[in-house]
């Protein structure tokens, strides 16, 4: 059974052309390829690479599909093109360096925008390339790592949104394309956090997702002849995403309620009509992987869709009669029996701040072993989608606790705020409460380990590092030991916009190296687990290799894991099912009654 949930394919909408037809990353080769699925339903395969696809867009007016793809999960996105109107279709180079990273922002008739770091490896530009003549135009080049960009359907304007200054912000600014003029909507010293933005059709403004000067996000109108910031749709309760369609009529808004995602057609002033029927207690966009996609002429939606106890898979919904056609993988496995989804609860902190928590138990209540999974960042959400891991721990007999610890996003500015600096060890001490926690749930505190990935890997290895009693074992995946050496070896775009969460090397160095585990390294007395990519352009591998070789000084148990051809992560499937299962007998045996 283990085998099956980890290989079990997953689906993510890429993009919608004129006709219906859909363009879907598919993993059922056990790497994400583009598929393409007609207006009738029938499947077309357009890539079979052996790395990973990350983006794909069809050329308006055409029949060509611009993709983007790296190389072992180094994330230095390529450009290459596709044209559907051969019997087999041929990738061909379109913008090729490897030392560079290249990210896909939109297709347009006859060119392509995207983003790249090639003139000096920290700042992100934005560039048009005519694909008729192969000119580049460069229409902006300020600076920064580029969140998002927008471009305004009469291409008059491109709206930017980089990461700007406290520690999870973001700057929002509108760049005119003929003259690279540019009118700030927000400061870079603004406490302000972004979510998707969309323009009006006819290019007089334009919606944004934020939290302007309030805690939760909500959907604004921005006005470019006024400036004006004004209200459309908004919830002191919940975070609100709003995405207008193409034509002006509709709006759709996403409301994040503690991790699971409903989505509702509005009108474009904010006025609701109808939700979107999708399945309960799941995800209608995807947080961190896809957002809605409109058609051009706004008579559907493409929507990626997950919940526990389902992969990822796309509906195409009709906004006239509201019929839905759901795109699922082909030949994939049945799902297996008894997963079900997370009770929620609330975990009261060392300082009285509840913790959001998702709890999953086996079916037969489990034999009293727990796992916390922590999320990476940090300031991610652990949502109410599809993980193999969970419920492969769930079916090793585990009870698995997913927080949202405090700098999680989903619950407000206040919250994601709380760990920023020097407050970063306020959120292990959000771990050290949900061990305390875990007798009143039946759990032995005696048979506890951390799993985590990214910033949910730094938080595995603060854990057993500051707090050495509590914890059984731990698995570490991509995670940081140090944020010094972090913050000194990541790529350099993104040591920029990471100092900014951590603090800076210059001047927060006595800091950084307090809240670093492998300087508590002698304390460790769990036993770990770590999973690397060799080629993590985010966290290098030295992160791993320095934790797993100081421990191995010290007779403490580690085994570290590493596959030369990934990056961030397990993309590939050979390699997850290599990998956990290994994780899995580690934890088992680790957390085994004695």
């Amino acid at each position: 059974m283990l085998q099956t949930l980890l290989a079990l394919p997953s689906l993510v909408a890429f993009d919608i052309d004129g006709e219906g037809r859909l363009l879907l990353g598919y993993d059922g080769s056990g790497v994400r390829q583009v598929h393409e699925i007609g207006a009738d339903g029938s499947w077309r395969t357009l890539t079979a690479l052996d790395e990973r696809v990350v983006n794909a867009k069809y050329v308006p007016g055409s029949r060509e599909v611009i993709v983007e793809h790296d190389t072992g999960g180094d994330e230095r996105g390529q450009l290459s093109i596709l044209d559907l109107d051969g019997d087999v279709p041929e990738l061909k180079p379109l913008v090729h360096d490897p030392a560079y990273f290249h990210h896909l922002i939109a297709a347009r008739p006859g060119r392509v925008l995207f983003t790249t770091n090639r003139r000096n490896e920290i700042d992100f530009g934005l560039i048009a390339l005519d694909l008729g003549s192969g000119l580049e135009t460069v229409l902006y080049d300020g600076g920064g790592y580029l969140i998002d960009v927008v471009p305004s359907p009469d291409d008059r304007w491109v709206l930017i949104t980089r990461a700007g200054g406290p520690a999870n912000s973001q700057q929002a600014m509108l760049v005119e394309t003929a003259t690279g003029r540019i009118t700030e909507i927000t400061s870079f010293d603004d406490q302000v956090c972004l979510g998707a933005s969309s323009w009006l059709p006819d290019s007089t403004g334009l919606l944004l997702s934020g939290d302007f000067d309030r805690d939760r996000l909500a959907v604004f109108r921005y006005d470019l002849a006024t400036a004006a910031l004004t209200s459309v749709v908004a919830d002191d309760a919940r975070d609100l995403t709003g995405w207008a369609s193409p034509e002006g009529d509709h709006l759709l808004v996403g409301a994040n309620e503690d991790g699971a995602v409903t989505l509702a057609l509005h009108h474009l002033d904010g006025r609701p009509i109808a939700p979107i029927e999708l399945p309960p207690g799941g995800c209608g966009a995807i947080l961190v992987d896809s957002n809605p996609v409109w058609s051009e002429d706004g008579n559907h939606v493409v929507i990626t869709y997950s919940s526990p106890v389902e992969p990822q898979y796309v509906i195409r919904y009709a906004v006239v009669g509201g019929d839905t056609f759901a795109v699922r993988a082909p030949d994939a496995p049945s799902l297996p029996a008894g997963l079900e989804h997370p009770t929620t609860h609330r975990v009261p902190s060392f300082d009285g701040e509840p913790v959001p928590l998702f709890l999953y138990r086996p079916v037969d209540g489990g034999d009293g072993s727990a796992v916390v999974l922590v999320h990476g960042g940090p300031e991610w959400q652990a949502s109410r989608i599809w993980n193999p891991l969970i419920a492969g721990l769930v079916e090793q007999g585990h009870t698995v606790l997913v927080p949202n610890v405090r700098g999680s996003s989903g619950y407000g500015k206040r919250w994601y705020s709380l760990d920023d600096r020097d407050l970063r060890l306020d959120s292990v001490r959000d771990l050290a409460a949900i061990h305390a926690w875990l007798p009143t749930i039946g759990l032995d505190q005696d048979r506890v380990a951390l799993w985590g990935g990214s910033y949910g890997g730094y938080m595995v290895l603060a854990g057993l590092a500051f707090q050495p009693k509590l914890w059984t074992a731990g698995v570490d995946i991509v995670g940081i030991a140090s944020l010094v050496t972090f913050l000194e070896n990541t790529s350099a775009y993104r040591r920029v916009m990471r100092e900014r969460e951590y603090g800076f090397l210059a001047t927060d160095r006595e800091f950084l190296e307090l809240a670093s585990p492998l300087n508590q390294v002698d304390a460790i007395e769990a036993p770990l687990f770590v999973i690397h990519g060799a080629n993590d352009p985010r966290v290098p591998l030295s992160e791993a290799s320095q934790i797993t070789d100081a421990l191995a000084r010290r007779g403490v148990i580690c085994q570290l894991l590493v596959y030369p051809d990934e990056g961030h992560g397990l993309a590939k499937r050979k390699n997850r099912l290599d990998a956990y299962p290994q994780a899995f007998a580690f934890l088992k045996d680790q957390l085994a009654q004695r």
